[in-house]
């Protein structure tokens, strides 16, 4: 049975999707990692992103999040510390760390 799950989130959509698998596949005891990357790191300022602290380990790629506008903004994330802010290396060893891995 698959314990680890990863999910790369690059896309400014489906917010809800991830918070719902996110709360399921903890629930159910699974470990999740989510890393957000391109358009994705829109929604680490969204009000519904805090539902997924504690419940999941997240990341966020600096690169992406510099390049939206959001310098400086890293401290309105939740759940997310300054080396949670990665590069896309982080997303490679999450991929290497996990059972399953989806894309949003």
């Amino acid at each position: 049975m698959a314990d680890k799950l990863g999910i790369l989130v690059s896309s400014e959509q489906h917010l809800d999707k991830v918070i719902n698998l996110t709360a399921a596949a903890h629930e159910k005891g699974k470990e999740v990692q989510i890393f957000f990357t391109g358009k994705g790191v829109r929604l680490t300022l969204n009000p519904h992103f805090r539902e997924l602290v504690g419940k999941a380990k997240l990341s966020v790629c600096d690169v992406n999040f510099r390049a939206n506008g959001f310098h400086g903004r890293e401290e309105e994330v939740p759940g997310v510390g300054f080396k949670d802010f990665a590069t896309q290396g982080r997303n490679a060893e999450m991929v290497d760390e996990v059972d399953r891995y989806l894309v949003f």
